[in-house]
């Protein structure tokens, strides 16, 4: 007798309802334009509790591959793009969270090295460059509120394919959405355990986030595989008094 999976008994419940249903999209035993079973009848089948339902239901929406109204939930019409929400979403939100939804979004991608004290937690050669995500969140007079940079270490680039793509890429001009990021990771079979440090910056308030002279928090974000290698370091300064720091995490 075969012995159990581990690594797939570890894949949180709804990524495994998503990866079935997903392929029943993909080998159209789900039609375009056909509408899915219900909630109940799916957490019948997958032997789940709803919300475990809702939650993959909500994925295969991010991914343009289901639709859902007031009728129920359907297949997305044949020639849908479902590589498109990971590339250009209506409303980023990695990594602010979905409560920047009022303000405006600037997001990029640059392929450059880290700061030196960055290159050995990244498993990086002194001068190697690595991908980076800018992310910055302006409120309705243009003021930042918001601003975030992450860098990607070696393993990270190497085991998930949606960021492999990105390697070598000198600059992106449009939008780049990365909040199915730990949806990848998972996809990809690592099990991440993410450390998080909450401050204040010492000395007199700056300018550097808020041009008012708010109160700043920074927040230094480490994520790291079941191996202890990093994958993605943030860090986070946005102005405390204006800015509601939002972060949703899944393991």
């Amino acid at each position: 007798m075969a012995e159990p999976d581990v690594e797939a008994a570890e894949v949180p419940l709804y990524l495994r309802v998503a990866a079935a249903l997903r392929e029943d999209l993909a080998h159209r035993r789900i039609s375009p334009g056909t509408r899915l079973p219900s909630e109940r009848c799916l957490s019948q089948r997958y032997h789940v509790n709803r919300q475990t339902v809702r939650s993959a239901l909500q994925l295969l929406r991010d991914e343009r591959l289901v639709v859902t109204d007031r009728r129920g939930t359907f297949a997305a019409a044949a020639g849908a793009d479902p590589a498109a929400p990971a590339l250009a979403a209506r409303r980023p939100t990695f990594p602010g969270g979905p409560r920047v939804s009022e303000a405006l979004v600037r997001a990029s991608l640059t392929w450059e090295p880290p700061p030196t004290p960055l290159t050995s937690r990244l498993l990086l050669a002194p001068g190697e460059p690595t991908l980076v995500h800018r992310h910055l969140v302006l409120g309705p007079q243009g003021a930042a509120l918001q601003r975030a940079v992450s860098w990607f270490s070696r393993p990270a680039l190497s085991e998930i394919p949606q960021l492999a793509r990105y390697r070598r890429i000198k600059e992106s001009h449009h939008q780049p959405d990365l909040r199915l990021l730990y949806h990848w990771m998972h996809q990809a079979g690592l099990r991440i355990t993410h450390r998080e440090s909450i401050g204040v910056p010492p000395g007199p308030v700056t300018t550097t986030t808020a041009g008012d002279g708010a109160a700043r928090l920074i927040v230094h974000r480490v994520v790291t595989d079941q191996h202890g290698h990093a994958l993605e370091i943030t860090d986070i300064d946005f102005s405390a008094r204006s800015a509601a720091w939002t972060y949703e995490f899944s393991a």
